[in-house]
């Protein structure tokens, strides 16, 4: 499996990089490569430490003459968003990740690929095992659980590392250089319900938003992308009481940090209003189509019959619960008045989850300005507080500052144009990035992030474009290369 990408250039990184896919890790459950990464610095006869929260850091020599150059810490993520398609058959737990080549593109057959932050992965480990190269002092930092709560970062202690210069492997745009990202913070909301027995000569039907990208819900959610909780929501608000409608479960979205994508519903009406439903169907996936037919061209929103359950909602839960979903806002919030096309604060209605006798609905805020992500949270939190739910905020984590004067920033910007022929942008995303933690613990660290052409991450669609991952080799070698003397 996956001996096609093989034959790709720079050779060492798609060499690591299928021995990634093979190895399954998902957020949380990193240790099988963590194991691979600890074998291969001792391996490689490399310093391999492991800090007291799981993080792996391997360091490499200066190269003879470069041994007075500032140390770099090379830093990527270990952990994978696990999302597959409905129909694929996958246990992330236990399986590789299928690869497949795709014109221009290398792509995952029905999951995501794992290419945030693999990529950057598979390229520490070339570095560290390259024999050709020329470089100062490098360290190689493997952090643990940035896709589900910065774990990793967030336990990373004074000390640890003992480099003047960061580059950061986890971004997604060549040709973009950022110098800065937002903060995050999550909201959770629980809605205790009732259940109550299945009314009798009611009919059950099964309700499904299908066929939308998802995407991150921080680079994408200003790419006007549909949000399945939000449209199957719509649909149960504007039939509920003419249909006498009663529900069973609502289920959409499964990760905090990604745009829902899929979503279903059982619910049961009397059996004289099923043919007006399927007709309500119908009506309302052409409405949804024509709203979204750029960004959503594969929506499809379906209706089946299907067995009868035990239980409903009581009604008064379910009225809550319809209006608080559809009150919470998604999306983007405020543009920023300093950067151009650059979105300073949003949110993500994540996902809706039944539990035993409460609903959980997650929620992931973002800003740029700390007081403005605190306000959004807010602004989730009084939706859900209105229809009785207990609230909880995440600890959340810090944005990353841009610094006009950094160094880093100037002599990559100058190398990436005397390499290409062209400038690149600089600028700061709005995504989260472990830059902001490390940043907190060490200050006087130079920082910059990059890195290949990534689309569709967080989503099954996700797809990492070949011809950039040469440039992105190309450049971290001219960094290598180029790093200033102490």
């Amino acid at each position: 499996m996956n001996e096609e990408i093989l034959g790709l250039e720079p050779t060492l990184i798609w060499q690591y990089f299928k021995e990634i896919l093979a190895i399954p890790r998902p957020s949380k459950k990193e240790e099988k490569i963590v194991e691979y990464l600890l074998d291969f610095g001792k391996k490689h006869q490399l310093e391999t430490l492991q800090d007291e929260i799981g993080n792996v850091l391997i360091r490499k020599a200066a190269t003879t003459g470069m041994e007075n150059r500032k140390s770099i810490v090379l830093q990527s993520h270990i952990d994978m968003v696990c999302e597959k398609n409905s129909d694929k058959e996958f246990n992330f737990d236990t399986d590789g990740i299928e690869a497949i080549i795709d014109g221009e593109w290398v792509t995952a057959n029905g999951t995501t690929l794992g290419a945030d932050d693999g990529i950057g992965v598979a390229a520490q480990l070339a570095i560290l095992a390259a024999t050709d190269m020329v470089h100062g002092p490098i360290e190689c930092l493997f952090t643990i659980d940035e896709e589900t709560g910065l774990t990793g970062a967030f336990g990373l202690k004074a000390g640890f590392l003992k480099s003047d210069i960061l580059l950061n492997l986890d971004s997604e745009d060549e040709g973009e250089l950022y110098i800065g990202c937002a903060g995050g913070q999550d909201t959770l909301a629980w809605l205790p319900y009732d259940k109550v027995e299945a009314p009798a000569d009611f009919q059950s039907f099964k309700l499904m938003v299908a066929g939308l990208k998802g995407g991150h819900s921080g680079d994408e959610i200003d790419n006007g992308l549909a949000n399945a909780n939000k449209i199957l929501n719509r649909f149960l608000w504007m039939h509920k009481e003419a249909m006498e409608m009663k529900l069973h479960v609502f289920d959409g979205g499964n990760l905090r940090n990604a745009i829902a994508r899929e979503a279903f519903a059982v619910i049961m009406l009397p059996k004289e209003k099923a043919a007006a439903m399927k007709e309500a169907t119908k009506q309302f996936e052409c409405d949804i189509k024509a709203e979204y037919h750029v960004t959503e061209p594969y929506f499809r929103f379906s209706v089946e019959e299907t067995e009868t359950p035990e239980y409903v909602v009581d009604d008064e839960s379910t009225e809550e619960l319809l209006n608080a979903i559809y009150a919470c806002p998604h999306g983007v919030i405020a543009m920023s008045q300093d950067i151009d096309d650059f979105v300073e604060t949003s949110t993500n209605l994540a996902s809706v989850k039944f539990e035993e006798d409460e609903i959980l609905v997650t929620t992931s805020q973002r800003s740029s300005v700390e007081s403005s992500k605190t306000d959004v949270c807010n602004m989730v939190a009084s939706v859900f507080k209105m229809a009785g739910a207990r609230i909880k905020h995440s600890d959340g984590y810090p944005g990353w500052k841009p610094d006009p004067d950094s160094q880093i920033v100037a002599l990559t910007a100058d190398l990436y144009e005397k390499r290409f022929g062209n400038k690149p942008e600089v600028l700061a995303i709005h995504a989260g990035l472990e830059c902001g933690l490390i940043g907190a613990i060490y200050p006087e660290m130079d920082m910059i992030s990059y890195g290949p052409t990534i689309k569709g991450a967080h989503s099954p669609d996700e797809r990492i474009d070949i011809a950039t991952v040469q440039k992105f080799w190309d450049l971290t070698i001219d960094i290598l290369e180029s790093v200033p003397e102490k």
